[in-house]
């Protein structure tokens, strides 16, 4: 499993690299920090990013919280448990992001970050290409799934919520 690892936190270095790149570029806007977790929910995430962070919980436990709404449960006092090892969902929030929806291209961004903006106000340049990153991940998934024989397809998705019990 290891391999596969390897190539989702190279996946997740150059993620970082640009979050950090397009954070820079909106900084008058960006209100994410310590302590805002408006977008901390339970994420279904690919097997491959549910077994990175089982095998980082192993070699450093987190604490969990127990929820009846649909909040994360590595949130705790407003603060991510596994923010070192979040997947890649949790890295993009926030950002404004570029996706084709329908045939068309849609931006989205979170209401806290660009209350208020028009669509032309951003550009290539300056979103995060959703459906680019996804489709690597895709593939990296699909392949971890099948060296590692496990028992999923390459579009299932397993719930965050889940990890604390094993």
């Amino acid at each position: 499993m290891s391999y596969y690892f390897e190539r989702y936190q190279q996946f997740i270095s150059k993620v970082d690299e640009l979050t950090e790149k397009l954070s820079g570029l909106h900084k008058d806007h960006m209100q994410c920090r310590k302590g805002c977790d408006l977008c901390c929910m339970n994420y279904r995430i690919f097997p491959v990013e549910y077994f990175e962070i089982q095998q980082s919980l192993k070699e450093k436990p987190a604490q969990t919280t127990e929820s009846n709404d649909d909040s994360c449960i590595f949130l705790k006092d407003h603060v991510c448990q596994i923010y070192e090892h979040r997947p890649f969902i949790c890295r993009t929030h926030g950002l404004p992001l570029l996706y084709l929806n329908e045939e068309q291209w849609e931006l989205s961004a979170c209401e806290l970050n660009f209350n208020e903006f028009d669509d032309e106000d951003f550009s290539a340049e300056n979103t995060f290409p959703q459906d680019t990153f996804n489709s690597e991940l895709f593939q990296i998934n699909k392949a971890f799934i099948q060296e590692n024989e496990l028992d999923y397809s390459e579009f299932d998705l397993l719930e965050m919520k889940d990890l604390h019990q094993r």
